[in-house]
């Protein structure tokens, strides 16, 4: 019996130790609270689309960049394709914003529930830099750009065809420079019509236009003030300097707002960032990029 009962007891510590050792081997239980990791879902940013002028494009890039820095829960993307296509992508419904560089034309007003004038802007008239003719007027203007005067010795310059450079159809920068200086009016039915002359050149960006006058011998086109660089030459209009205080004060005739339009009262997010513009730090963001503030 001694003998039976030795067996049986190291049977019965055999057993535990087998159990201990399958114990030490199974994970440890992570369900208390002091040593859980637990996952937070990190909501997708609300997107604000921006989509219209080239002219108002890199103001909006430099302005969403900002607002992006201290508001991480808010992506801005910031899109081209003229004024006609900001007027679009409201109508589609494709944007929170349309940017604009000109006013809305009558038949547009209805497309634009809200409209917010974020800056103001001069439009330079440029020239090769090495032309002679440094003072033009809107009346010149307007023959030269529906093919009247076709040589610079008609406005007081050398004996040289000009070379006439414009942007393309639906360009806010164009529409508005032709209203301004009667190049874009009315046919005998109300219609619009643009009288550019056909042999001009036309390029679909403000900076096409500065790198093609500024490698163009004697070459003319108009660019957004806030944009235009060393590489041209920026005529007087009527005797005045295209600058900030003469498109303020109304000196300076060719001049134009910014504008974003919306289809609908703006998203939370949209206002928000709308209001960031307006703010001093917006506006300063206005200045700094060569634009004209408005608060």
């Amino acid at each position: 019996m001694k003998k039976r009962s030795i067996k049986l007891t190291v049977a019965a510590l055999t057993l535990s130790l087998i159990a201990m050792g399958a114990a030490a081997c199974t994970p440890s239980d992570t369900s208390d609270e002091g040593d859980s990791a637990e996952t937070v879902d990190t909501p997708e940013p609300t997107t604000v689309v921006i989509a219209g002028s080239t002219s108002v494009q890199p103001l909006s890039e430099m302005l969403a960049e900002t607002y992006m820095g201290d508001h991480p829960e808010v992506s801005i993307e910031v899109q081209g394709g003229g004024s006609g296509q900001g007027i679009k992508s409201i109508e589609e419904g494709l944007a929170d914003f349309g940017a604009l560089s000109r006013e809305l034309k009558s038949e547009e007003e209805a497309v634009a529930a809200e409209q917010f004038v974020i800056a103001k802007d001069g439009i330079a008239v440029i020239v090769n830099s090495d032309s002679d003719v440094s003072d033009i007027t809107v009346d010149q203007l307007l023959k030269i750009y529906t093919g009247e005067i076709t040589n610079w010795s008609e406005v007081g310059g050398s004996d040289a065809k000009i070379n006439v450079v414009t942007r393309e159809e639906g360009s806010g920068t164009r529409d508005a420079f032709g209203e301004l200086t009667g190049v874009v009016g009315k046919d005998e039915n109300g219609d619009t019509v643009d009288n550019t002359v056909e042999s001009a050149i036309v390029q679909g960006s403000t900076g096409a236009v500065i790198q093609t006058v500024s490698t163009t011998p004697d070459s003319i086109g108009f660019a957004s003030l806030g944009a235009v660089d060393s590489s041209v030459k920026s005529l007087k209009v009527e005797g005045v300097e295209a600058s900030n205080e003469t498109v303020l004060s109304g000196e300076y005739k060719i001049s134009r707002p910014f504008l974003y339009i919306c289809g609908s009262d703006p998203a939370e997010q949209a206002r928000a960032f709308v209001d960031f513009i307006f703010s001093s730090e917006g506006q300063a963001i206005v200045e700094e990029a060569g634009f004209i503030a408005v608060k």
